[in-house]
């Protein structure tokens, strides 16, 4: 059966490719696209900002409710086997305890169901929570404590007493690959590719490196930690979160309650990071399933230890890049393989050579990932999930071939730029990289490099180093909105999307506003709340397109609308919805903007106070029919202090093609945001990892590192600003792509100071000594 769904998604898929462009959504340029002196683009501060300063932003952790309990989890302390005894006596003897819930006395749930598995899904590991005595990973929740205060249910939680019967785990990725690997697969897509004989290229060409790369396990590290706060009504649960998916998040808590998704409200207003670790976790079902068995609301807030124990990280990857060239350095050969871990419960293998199937022609490709099963904590999505990765080992390996055969590495990636996608044969929907390289490389000096260990001062060795970056262009179907529009100019915009940071309200904001044709104090966003329209994830650097396209079908529904109440003694009689455009607070022909009618005449003419209008997004298949990705051009300044070993970033500039930008202040946050986590991936992360036990020891800030100010240099971005015509607003995202080949801008600067290759992250200092 599977043999033939593959080949009915195959013929669909193809036909999708050969359709004219016009039956495609966004075949005709967005509107919006024409606008060049408005809202589109503005510098405009994040309307949230000043509640996040001054403390009136409320968190997940943050909603007070009446007699109100406090949870605190008790974690495993082996990675597979059973309870074998349990005596909460004196816990639950303790001052201000409520109750002790283990999965003797839990509420019967169903499994978790796991992301990808349903279009609502959203679970990153499928254990049953608390419904059996078994232990699948180090760290798994065994208990929760209620108290009435957080302090009082984190002592009683230590007077538990739990012993075990351990059982043979597969904790050793070495042991786990050596009894055999499986072909991985990302979101039903296999991550198996061949293009020609790649092995017999390799051998024949004059110029090739064959190098392993390997990369560390990381943890997710937002500076708010996971939380929710929980209340039953009768059999209705409220939910406030910290959720990159609200809709996902109540369909999936539903799912395990055997409840309706109706009757579970999430919201989740304001999320202090996400980057792909905000979705369901265990702690949300037991805080819910807590609050059932004491009838009281519960907040379940994790330390920072647990979300090392319950919350999935990165997977660590072992990769082979070999490129072979000609003396031109025209590439002849991209090999990318290698392996990467996951567990028997989730199904989340680190895809790192999803960036290396467009990133560059050549003559021919073997793409591969293999996936072995340990039995630890789930990996998960975690910002740019495969590019992060895969782009340090490729991009490594190309300034690796460029050193070997003499050719700028900025030259060597221009030689090699694509005329269309190098594995489908597809056109790419816009693609201006080589600009971005050219503009980049004038301003951050590029001509100023010089050989590997050239520049020094006093102590320190100085490098320049370079890498392409890129990120797909993702839209998930589902996206819907509603726009209420009133007599009196005001407009809001409802959609179940999320704000993380990014400036989602801003922005989308300021798109609604130049849509409408009214000023930005006229139009509300609201998001954030399962109760509203659309099925929209933030992640995969999407949640902006999945808006866009969904508000431009809801404005598409509203201008019928308008049209049909304007009648026929306006000025707009007999023009159609895609003849007229927002303009002044109403409506205007846009090839006759003379014909105008503003919205409080339309309204007030037709005797209504209001008109509201929903429209669903159209199914994302322009993903299918162009290749589209965003792209960058990093460049990095580094010293190495020849008597320490030690690494600090000068430098850095990212120069970026993205389509267009929608906010500039905004979209410079999320670039720099996303090199600086680069930085931290460079040159610190690492999530230390016991095989003996399949525990993680560094489960704090205090030894799990990440940049802080004084790691971060000057960091400049700039963009080419050519919209995509073929995304809403001519837009793509911005969110990941910062951290993709910082990695390896970072170890070609140091090798560039030093004239030594690091291939393992991170770059620490006995790795130079």
């Amino acid at each position: 059966m599977s043999i033939i769904k593959d080949a009915a998604q195959a013929v669909m898929k193809k036909a999708v490719q050969l359709a004219p462009d016009g039956w495609m959504p966004n075949g005709r340029p967005d509107p919006l696209m024409t606008h060049k002196h408005g809202l589109i683009g503005a510098p405009v501060s994040r309307l949230d900002g000043a509640l996040k300063v001054s403390g009136a932003a409320r968190f997940a952790a943050e909603f007070p409710l009446e007699d109100m309990a406090y949870a605190a989890v008790l974690y495993s302390t082996i990675a597979k086997g059973r309870i074998a005894s349990i005596d909460t006596t004196a816990a639950e003897a303790a001052p201000g305890v409520v109750l002790v819930m283990t999965w003797r006395n839990a509420p019967r749930m169903k499994a978790p169901p796991l992301f990808g598995t349903a279009s609502k899904a959203a679970a990153g590991d499928t254990v049953p929570v608390m419904q059996d005595e078994r232990v699948h990973w180090n760290g798994q929740p065994m208990a929760v404590v209620l108290a009435s205060s957080q302090e009082q249910a984190d002592h009683a939680k230590r007077l538990i007493r739990m012993s075990y019967e351990a059982e043979p785990a597969m904790t050793s990725f070495a042991a786990a690959r050596a009894e055999g690997a499986e072909p991985a697969e990302f979101m039903g897509e296999k991550l198996q590719l061949a293009i020609g004989d790649a092995e017999a290229a390799l051998a024949a060409a004059p110029f090739k490196i064959d190098q392993a790369y390997t990369t560390p396990r990381h943890n997710h590290n937002a500076i708010e930690p996971h939380a929710a706060t929980v209340a039953w009504d009768g059999d209705s649960l409220r939910i406030h979160d910290a959720s990159q998916c609200v809709v996902h998040t109540a369909w999936s808590i539903g799912q395990v309650f055997g409840i309706d998704e109706a009757q579970v409200h999430v919201t989740s207003p304001y999320v202090g990071g996400g980057f792909g670790g905000k979705t369901v976790w265990q702690h949300q079902i037991l805080g819910a399933a807590a609050s059932r068995l004491a009838g009281r609301p519960v907040r379940i807030a994790l330390s920072r230890e647990g979300v090392f124990r319950i919350v999935g990280g990165r997977g660590l990857t072992e990769q082979r890049v070999a490129l072979a060239a000609d003396a031109d350095g025209t590439f002849k050969a991209i090999i990318h393989t290698g392996t990467v871990a996951m567990t028997p419960h989730n199904a989340m293998p680190e895809p790192f050579i999803v960036g290396t199937r467009s990133a560059y022609a050549s003559e021919t490709f073997k793409l591969d990932v293999e996936v072995v099963r340990l039995d630890t904590i789930a990996t998960t999505f975690m910002r740019a999930p495969g590019e992060a990765v895969g782009t340090f080992a490729l991009e490594s390996a190309i300034d690796e071939l460029a050193d070997q055969i003499g050719i700028d590495p900025v030259e060597l990636r221009i030689r090699n730029e694509p005329e269309r996608d190098p594995t489908t044969g597809v056109a790419f929907s816009q693609r201006d990289i080589v600009a971005a390289w050219r503009a980049g490389a004038a301003r951050f000096g590029w001509d100023k490099r010089g050989r590997p260990g050239a520049r020094r001062e006093g102590e320190w060795l100085i490098g320049l180093g370079c890498a392409t970056a890129t990120y797909p262009y993702y839209r998930m179907p589902g996206g819907a909105a509603r726009i209420t529009l009133t007599r009196d100019g005001q407009a809001r915009i409802e959609i179940a999307a999320h704000e993380m940071g990014m400036g989602t309200a801003t922005v989308h904001t300021q798109v609604a506003a130049e849509r409408l044709g009214l000023a930005m104090e006229q139009v509300s966003v609201t998001y954030g709340d399962s109760s509203l329209p659309g099925v929209v994830l933030a992640g995969g650097s999407q949640q902006t397109a999945s808006i866009g396209a969904s508000v431009m079908a809801a404005q598409h529904v509203l201008v019928a609308e308008l049209l049909k109440l304007a009648g026929n003694d306006s000025p707009l009689a007999g023009l159609k919805p895609d003849e007229v455009g927002g303009v002044d607070a109403g409506l205007a022909s846009l090839d006759e903007p003379s014909r105008h009618e503003s919205y409080a005449s339309i309204l007030s003419r037709a005797g209504r106070d209001s008109v509201v209008a929903e429209g669903q997004a159209p199914k994302p298949l322009e993903t299918e029919h162009w290749s589209m990705h965003s792209h960058g051009a990093v460049f990095c300044e580094a010293r190495v202090n020849a008597v320490t070993g030690e690494t600090r970033i000068s430098r850095f500039l990212g120069s970026f093609d993205c389509g267009r930008i929608l906010n500039a202040k905004t979209a410079t946050s999320q670039f720099r945001g996303g090199i600086i986590m680069g930085l931290g991936l460079a040159l610190m992360e690492e999530a230390q990892f016991d095989e003996r036990n399949g525990r993680i020891t560094n489960a704090s800030l205090a030894e799990y590192h990440v940049p802080v100010h004084g790691d971060v240099p000057p960091i400049e971005v700039i963009w080419t600003d050519i919209p995509d015509p073929h995304a809403p607003m001519g837009a793509r995202g911005i969110g990941e792509i910062g951290i993709t080949g910082t990695g390896a801008a970072v170890a070609n600067a140091v090798f560039n100071a030093t004239g030594t290759r690091v291939r393992t992250l991170p770059i620490t200092p006995e790795k130079l000594l």
